[in-house]
């Protein structure tokens, strides 16, 4: 029940360095719950390479996703600042302030900010 999807993390992302990121959400089959959940990391090339990693995960815990969008985080952990912005050329803009409240949960204490640039 609520305790599987209790266990999935709402933010992995890389502790440091300017990376990609996807905003996922995760449905059970049939409507029910679902919530959005936020990967990034150095490791993709392409926005895909996440989704594609995230994705099989999810499914074996028995939630189908559904990339919202995507864009670049830069993770400051000295200063604890974290940015959100630019996009996804496959999947689109990810609703980053959607983005920065989920990070808000992890990063209790950071600065954290949104834009639409793109660098």
């Amino acid at each position: 029940g609520g305790r599987a999807m209790a266990a999935v993390r709402d933010v992995e992302i890389d502790p440091e360095g300017t990376f990609k990121y996807i905003l996922v959400r995760l449905q059970r089959p049939g409507g029910g719950e679902q919530r959005d959940i936020v990967r990034g990391t150095k490791a993709a090339e392409f926005h895909n390479h996440i989704f594609e990693k995230v994705n099989p995960e999810m499914e074996k815990l028995g939630y189908e996703c559904k990339c919202l969008g995507g864009g670049k985080i830069e993770h400051n952990s000295k200063d604890k600042k974290i940015r959100v912005f630019g996009l996804s050329t496959g999947y689109g803009k990810a609703d980053h302030s959607v983005t920065v409240e989920i990070l808000k949960k992890e990063y209790t204490d950071y600065e954290i900010t949104w834009s639409d640039d793109k660098k």
